[in-house]
């Protein structure tokens, strides 16, 4: 997925421009990047946790799926 297609989606979804979708975009990864620099984990509620390893490689560990009730 392109980063104009989630801007298109988040635009959509929320009512504002798509280039307004765009930077908000634009703001939430650079704060992730921001974080993760820091040595810090970047937690993204309901999708998963972005993380450096001991050799400073990034790694993305999907959360479980919820169920249908809204439990894990």
């Amino acid at each position: 997925m392109k980063k104009s297609d989630i801007a298109q989606q988040i635009a959509l979804e929320t009512g504002v421009s798509q280039g307004e979708a765009a930077d908000q975009l634009d703001e939430v990864v650079t704060s992730i990047l921001r974080t993760l620099k820091k040595g810090r984990s970047a937690n993204l509620p309901g999708l998963g946790r972005f993380r450096r390893d001991v050799k400073g490689i990034l790694q993305f560990t999907q959360a479980p799926p919820r169920r249908p009730n809204g439990t894990r």
